[in-house]
């Protein structure tokens, strides 16, 4: 595996992250056109014109629906993971360990939350200064070294320095758009059949019904790997980030190492908050298939390692 530098691998990943999050939106907005063609007189001056008319509607639903899925995230990802708070007097040693790590960063000391499961994963979540919180499950903390526990939090502490959250959740809420279409244009099989309708109009409503399908069945493909490219990205760049910031790239390596063994959380059951764990198994616990890797949220742990291994000095 060729060697990449540390600050070249974060502002490669950087710059392709920004790529990738700019084609969501050109995504549903190439979708709407398509709409405009085939739903209108499929001529350019009638589709450009109805597609300026939809837009400003497509765009406020958009935001509005951004706005909720934006504020109430947090208060789900903690349902979903049963977590609750770790402070100094709960445990000291994970405390300290993230307290320290925050003082030699100069950053604000998110919230601490802790997941009563066995397994090994943590995941970092928030949208702002306040609502920044690490979670790490109790299995992590038990079988961990400091080391290795001190690696696995800088790499979520990294996430939130990088706003990585922020932005997986961007991706996660396009995605759910695009999802929903597509489930709209399916279920309309059902309206359009039930429906009485002339012969004519009924094959004309067929036709577009399934011109909507195959519209938002792509879109929302091309939505998902978007989504996992941002992921895999960014898990590479935290993991660099977390390498710079302890010195001590070989730990993380060990922790992944262990992580990997044993990383389900039996609570989550949602793909989305699954996403956001530093190892997340699904869709597939063997990595190595093409189409596993293609529609896989993380990238191989054993590439992950290799590259952590390549930023020790050669001398040590």
């Amino acid at each position: 595996m060729k060697y990449v530098g540390l600050y070249a691998q974060i502002k490669r990943n950087n710059l392709n992250s920004v790529l990738l999050l700019i084609a969501f939106p050109l995504l549903l907005l190439g979708l709407l056109y398509e709409f405009a063609y085939f739903l209108g007189e499929q001529t350019l001056e009638a589709t450009n014109s109805q597609f300026m008319h939809l837009a400003p509607w497509v765009l406020a639903g958009v935001a509005i629906w951004f706005g909720i899925a934006w504020l109430g995230h947090s208060a789900l990802i903690r349902l979903a993971t049963g977590s609750r708070p770790l402070d100094r007097m709960t445990n000291k040693r994970v405390y300290n360990l993230l307290e320290n790590l925050c003082i030699a960063q100069g950053m604000r000391m998110p919230k601490l939350f802790i997941i009563a499961d066995d397994s090994l994963n943590a995941f970092a979540s928030g949208i702002n200064a306040q609502s920044f919180s690490i979670s790490v499950s109790q299995g992590l903390i038990d079988k961990l070294t400091d080391e290795e526990l001190e690696g696995v939090l800088a790499h979520e502490l990294s996430h939130i320095r990088n706003r990585d959250v922020r932005l997986l959740i961007i991706s996660i809420i396009f995605v759910g758009i695009f999802s929903y279409l597509a489930e709209i244009a399916f279920r309309s099989i059902r309206f359009a059949g039930s429906s009485r309708r002339s012969s004519k109009d009924s094959k004309g409503a067929g036709a577009i019904i399934l011109i909507a399908i195959v519209l938002t069945s792509v879109a929302y493909l091309i939505s998902l790997l978007l989504r996992f490219g941002i992921s895999r990205r960014r898990e590479y760049l935290a993991d660099a980030s977390a390498a710079d910031m302890t010195r001590n790239p070989l730990a993380l390596a060990s922790a992944l190492r262990k992580i990997t063994a044993d990383p389900l959380i039996e609570a989550v059951e949602s793909r989305d908050v699954a996403q956001l764990f530093i190892d997340n198994p699904k869709p597939s616990a063997h990595q190595s298939a093409s189409w596993d890797n293609m529609f896989a949220t993380h990238p191989p742990v054993a590439k992950r390692i290799a590259l952590l291994e390549q930023f020790v000095p050669a001398s040590s």
